[in-house]
């Protein structure tokens, strides 16, 4: 595991969300089989933390005006510093021995990026299974250019999972331990969360029994379901990862293959 310091961005946090009715949307996520974690003291809004064991979801009640990707830099203010020096500009920019440290800014497609000093709530006690949802495998932005945005991006999470050419561009990086895709697909209408869901039925029956807003076949990567939460914030549903599925030659199959070809 790499250690924050690695990282520009330092390490993942949170899918950060503006909530204008934070019970409503965290009774949302609850019911869909996330849990809520405890949180500390750091903001005087209203905020709250759930989780599926993996991604974890904060709902703001008055910090953002739109979704947020936040990242936790220990050594913020020094890494303010070189991002300032190399052309960074910030939205905010909160740094001082007195003052919880904090940095906001946005990339090319005006998605919004968060840095923070600390954690703002306890990892889980336990391994929690998946939601209703599945299993979470990315953050999805809308960008108008996905090689122009991946410029933008690089420096900051320099791994490239995966690229996809046609029918739009889809570019995967790893940002920080969490994966990153920038969309080209007019479908995508703001920053949504990826999901790989075996159990279609327990989403009919999660929406069935609790209303949730949802449209099938939605239009974005082939997926079978959009779950819209009370802030606006989509959930992507898919029987598999658009991209495909990352197939690794393991070091025994490479010594065997180099043996039967020394045989041959």
């Amino acid at each position: 595991m790499l250690n924050e310091q690695d990282h520009l961005l330092g390490r993942f946090l949170e899918f950060s969300i503006q909530t204008p009715n934070i019970i409503e949307s965290l009774g949302f996520y609850k019911l869909l089989g996330f849990q809520e974690l405890v949180i500390g003291d750091v903001w005087t809004h209203k905020y709250a933390v759930i989780s599926d064991g993996v991604l974890n979801i904060g709902l703001h009640d008055g910090k953002f005006d739109g979704p947020a990707l936040t990242f936790v830099h220990q050594d913020l203010a020094r890494q303010a510093r070189s991002m300032t020096d190399h052309g960074f500009n910030f939205r905010y920019l909160n740094l001082n021995p007195d003052v919880f440290n904090e940095l906001c800014f946005l990339d090319r497609d005006k998605n919004q990026v968060a840095m923070i000093e600390a954690r703002t709530f306890s990892p889980a006690d336990e391994y929690m299974d998946d939601s209703v949802c599945g299993n979470w495998f990315e953050i999805s932005l809308p960008v108008q250019d996905a090689m122009r945005a991946a410029q933008f991006w690089a420096p900051l999470a320099p791994e490239l999972l995966r690229l996809r050419e046609e029918p739009t561009t889809h570019m995967r990086f790893n940002a920080a331990e969490m994966s990153l895709g920038l969309s080209e697909s007019i479908a995508l209408n703001g920053p949504s969360l990826c999901f790989r869901c075996d159990d279609k039925d327990s989403v009919w029956t999660a929406i069935a029994q609790h209303g949730f807003k949802f449209k099938e076949f939605p239009g974005f990567e082939g997926a079978f379901m959009a779950l819209t939460a009370p802030e606006g914030t989509v959930l992507y549903l898919f029987t598999e990862d658009f991209l495909g599925e990352l197939y690794e030659v393991a070091e025994t199959d490479e010594l065997e293959e180099e043996e039967d070809n020394e045989e041959e």
